[in-house]
């Protein structure tokens, strides 16, 4: 259960925030490896080297403990959807800008709400259903179907959005359980063993040392990131802590022109904007929702 106080609240803040960078990271490190690497190769290496820091990090003082989990079927379903994330997302970044799978990754609150309908129990009121409605204007802004400037490779980003929406699920879920140690552990189990037979089919040996450090880079900064999201989870509530996944695209632009000189263009921008004001919304209408008992 998380700890609902203004000390715990302002350290899940500080956690979220250092999560977003590491994604940002992680997803600037994909980007590049898949430009000379099989996707499956990098997905592997991602998760791998997320496995070897995890074990390193928590195994001496955990133990056991790691793979104690009151609900293993929910921890085995997130540990599976993983990859399959991870996967689309780098199949996605070999073809689009930092900034334009970011700015799709805003979906994910609207995506939420629309989830915590039929698996939550919760009621959408007639403001959040327009909410929503606004917000996947804001995709159409940015994916623009039916125009030159669509690329297939979005809906890659799209799909991986729906499964993230049902990934923090699972996650807000486990936390009341499971230590966030365990839930770490155990999703870079079950994601190293059901990539391990894919990423030998494809395995194409990195040359040099810099392929190598980017990959373990990589790792620690999915790993790192994911431990962070599970404990920021047990501080603060989601309410508290979603507004701030916005950060990530500051990180995700800054990176995108640092590291391949690319910057969005008007349409991704304006279409953000829409995206951020709809799921901003829909966090403010939660968390008014939870300090109101309902």
């Amino acid at each position: 259960m998380h700890s609902d106080n203004a000390r715990g609240r302002l350290l899940g803040i500080g956690l979220i925030s250092i999560t977003f960078f590491c994604f940002a990271v992680l997803d600037a490190g994909a980007k590049w490896l898949v430009s000379s690497l099989p996707v499956m190769e990098v997905v592997f290496l991602r998760f791998f080297m997320h496995f070897v820091f995890t074990t390193a990090l928590l195994a001496p003082r955990h133990g056991l403990a790691l793979v104690r989990t009151r609900r293993p079927w929910l921890q085995l379903g997130r540990g599976c959807f993983l990859p399959v994330m991870t996967g689309l997302n780098f199949w996605a970044l070999q073809y689009l800008q930092l900034a334009e799978t970011g700015a799709i990754q805003f979906t994910v609150p609207i995506l939420i709400a629309i989830f915590a309908a039929p698996l939550l129990g919760e009621r959408l009121d007639r403001p959040r259903w327009i909410a929503i409605f606004v917000g996947f204007i804001g995709v159409l802004v940015i994916v623009r179907p039916g125009t030159d400037a669509f690329h297939p490779a979005l809906l890659l980003a799209l799909a991986n959005a729906v499964l993230y929406a049902l990934f923090n699920l699972f996650t807000r879920h486990l936390a009341t359980y499971d230590s966030a140690e365990a839930t770490q552990f155990i999703a870079g189990a079950v994601a190293v063993v059901t990539l391990a037979p894919f990423a030998i089919a494809v395995w194409q040996a990195p040359e040099g040392w810099l392929p190598w450090t980017v990959a373990v880079v990589i790792g620690i900064a999915g790993g790192m990131g994911h431990y962070l999201l599970a404990l920021a989870h047990r501080y603060a509530p989601a309410s508290v802590l979603g507004p701030f996944l916005y950060q990530q695209i500051i990180w995700m632009v800054l990176l995108g022109y640092l590291v391949f000189g690319d910057l969005p263009d008007a349409p991704v921008v304006v279409g953000c904007a829409i995206v951020i004001a709809s799921g901003g919304y829909l966090l403010y209408r939660e968390r008014r929702s939870a300090r109101s008992g309902g």
